[in-house]
């Protein structure tokens, strides 16, 4: 909620500046000039929708080796498959039924006004005519330059192609490290630094041979060996080769586990984020960021995969990350034969019919300048007479109106896009404007209204209000940030009622002793001019603690091996071993994937007060503190950071932390936070058993 609050006020401070951060698309450019950010990126902030496609040797196997089904695009790694033998998929591989025309027709279709295909997946098969490798499809009995035909027709369907192209590659003898379980492939001779080269000639081709390319889509940054300099490096080459070219932030070391949003306060490449299988819970003013997101489990084809998620969550999904400020990348794992599977087809064809008549309402928007509603997403559109708000409804309110708090512009008029004759009556109350709505949902998966607004952007968003926690021992604490608006103030109320212009005007901290409702709202003039956040803060008594002592420093452990999706199944097994360590470290394990640890011991808490606890981990991880679940960051994932808190007493608690690590990278941290002081690692003093 904070993030979206402090989105909210920094893109109302744009607003009245009259300030877009989005240029006109297809805004010429000068030859002769370099191109900025905003005029490289013009035509993808209006496109918004793009189809995402995973597609090589992997399709063969479709999922299964050795009895397990559960494999992708991964399944070199993930089965463990000899080189050897998995170079023998590339005899097989003959997609027959590929149509590069039917392709980009169904994407087209669907919406979508860009492509984005695997050229190089991990595994280091080209789908293109490499001219330094002998691993491409030339070298199968298919022996067509699959890139080449999708690049004629998106070329003449007005389509942007674009190309996916892993720095990781398990093939290449010079790429390292080599995968853990290849101990009879050596790495004699490997030169990194040689295998670079090899891979910038690959994209050197890729940018000058095949047309137009719109964006070149890194991944596989996270190894080691793979480093900042390196990131540059490519980067930079790249944009010599085409400097209008797009290059996504996985070309360097910046971006943060499966979030995909750059760190800040470095140097790092990369023209937008890249979150994956999410969308963030609130947009990133001024920062361009992509969501990809499989339709099912899995990115390349996986015949058992029936985890469909339905055409109206798809859609739904396309317009939460066209309201938040970004890109919607949506993947389908063709077949070995080069269709589509049918059920991908069934939902870019649904998806296209909505598209066909509310794509106005996605394509060059912005973020909302409201944040989310309970009943559905908001995205705007600019005019030279004011400004469009396109309302998503997903599900009609029961009383039949739609509220817009904070909107200080007079409204020309509403209406339906689906039907722009079928006109919606729209009234003000003091702050907000209500929009009446029709009897009975026109579309049952998002109804869009639009209401036409005059002048400026002029939306006054809630009052931003930070908080070190929401409950508290001793005294809790409020601060809310002041508007930098003119003639914009805050007013509270700690009583229950709504604030008023005789309502105290916020100018410090707030502390509280007792539990409080605050009530915040921003004035202007003396008039209403947001909407009512009301904030809870809860006096809390303590968790006793166990009354126990530690015997001994650190912890009790116990390591598993196993393929799991949840800590929970990690249980069921048994330990290969157990034992005790200092701190929550991962030294004893046995192998870099497919195993998880059981922590178990005592933390001492010096005082009583709320504590924060963070777990940082690659895959998922939990904590808990006296057997109730704090922190639940579970699941397969990129390096997370997740927070819990909990109210502790002075004294000996019980602290268990489990951990799994599946494919990638492996990583756990663990850390606290006292109330009012500084996040650290838990002393390793404080845990005992």
């Amino acid at each position: 909620m904070k993030n979206q609050q402090i989105f909210n006020l920094f893109t109302l401070a744009l607003l009245f500046l009259g300030f877009s951060c989005q240029p006109a698309p297809n805004q010429p450019v000068a030859d002769n000039l370099p191109l900025t950010q905003d005029e490289r990126m013009a035509w993808w902030r209006e496109a918004r929708f793009g189809l995402f496609i995973h597609w090589g040797l992997y399709a063969i196997p479709a999922g299964e080796w050795n009895g397990e089904t559960d494999y992708g695009e991964w399944i070199r790694h993930s089965a463990q498959i000899p080189l050897e033998t998995y170079d023998t998929l590339a005899r097989q591989f003959n997609p027959t039924e590929f149509d590069a025309r039917a392709w980009v027709r169904l994407a087209k279709q669907a919406g979508m006004k860009y492509i984005v295909i695997t050229s190089k997946h991990h595994d280091g098969f080209c789908l293109f005519d490499a001219a330094n490798s002998e691993f491409d499809v030339m070298s199968t009995p298919f022996k067509r330059d699959i890139l080449k035909e999708l690049a004629e027709v998106c070329r003449e369907e007005g389509i942007r192609l674009c190309f996916y192209h892993s720095i990781m590659d398990w093939h290449h003898p010079d790429y390292l490290p080599r995968r853990p379980w290849e101990s009879n492939r050596t790495t004699d001779g490997a030169d990194y630094s040689r295998y670079v080269a090899y891979m910038k000639a690959q994209l050197k081709q890729l940018v000058s041979d095949y047309g137009d390319v719109g964006v070149l889509w890194f991944d596989g940054e996270w190894e080691e060996t793979w480093t900042h300099e390196y990131g540059k490096e490519v980067h930079d080459y790249v944009r010599s080769l085409d400097p209008a070219i797009i290059i996504n932030n996985r070309v360097d070391k910046g971006r943060q586990g499966m979030h995909g949003m750059t760190l800040e306060g470095g140097e790092y490449r990369g023209d937008f984020g890249t979150p994956e299988q999410e969308i963030p819970g609130a947009g990133f003013p001024d920062v361009d960021w992509e969501s990809c997101m499989t339709m099912n489990s899995h990115w390349g084809y996986n015949k058992r995969d029936t985890a469909w998620k339905s055409t109206e969550d798809l859609l739904q999904k396309l317009a939460d990350i066209a309201s938040k400020g970004g890109n919607f990348l949506l993947n389908i794992g063709p077949m070995a034969n080069g269709q589509f599977p049918p059920e991908s087809v069934e939902r870019l064809e649904g998806i296209g019919r909505w598209m066909a008549v509310n794509g106005e309402s996605i394509y060059g928007t912005e973020a909302s300048p409201f944040g989310i509603f309970d009943w559905g997403r908001v995205t705007l559109k600019r005019s030279m007479e004011g400004f469009k708000l396109y309302l998503h409804v997903f599900e009609f309110p029961k009383d039949g109106e739609l509220r817009l708090p904070g909107v200080a512009n007079e409204f020309t008029e509403a209406y339906l896009l689906a039907a722009p004759q079928t006109k919606l009556a729209v009234r003000r109350d003091q702050d907000a404007l209500l929009v009446n709505l029709p009897a009975t949902p026109p579309d049952s998966i998002n109804t869009v209204i639009v209401l036409e607004c005059q002048g400026p952007v002029a939306i006054y968003p809630l009052p931003v209000v930070q908080l070190e926690s929401d409950i508290f021992v001793h005294q809790g604490k409020m601060e809310v940030e002041q508007p930098a608006l003119p003639g914009v103030s805050v007013r509270y109320t700690v009583d229950g009622s709504e604030p008023t212009a005789a309502s105290a005007t916020y100018s410090a901290p707030l502390f509280f002793k007792e539990s409080t409702t605050v009530k915040v709202r921003l004035f202007n003039k003396g008039q209403p001019a947001s909407g009512v956040l009301a904030q809870s803060l809860q006096k809390v008594k303590p968790w006793p603690p166990t009354m126990q002592k530690g015997q001994q420093p650190g912890l009790q452990y116990a390591y598993y091996e196993g393929d799991w999706k949840k800590v929970s199944a990690m249980k069921a097994g048994k330990p290969e071993k157990t034992g005790a360590i200092t701190g929550f470290s991962l030294d004893e394990r046995q192998r870099s994937d497919h195993y998880g640890f059981e922590f178990n011991g005592l933390l001492y808490i010096p005082k009583d007060e709320v504590y924060r606890f963070f777990t940082e981990s690659d895959d998922g991880s939990q904590l808990f503190i006296d057997g109730k679940l704090v922190v639940d960051n579970d699941g397969p994932h990129g390096a997370r950071e997740v927070m819990g808190q909990a109210p502790l007493g002075k004294g000996y608690h019980t602290i268990r932390v489990l951990y799994f690590e599946a494919d990638g990278s492996d990583e756990l941290n663990v850390k606290w936070q006292p109330l009012g002081e500084q996040k650290t690692a838990i002393p390793p003093e404080n845990l005992s058993h």
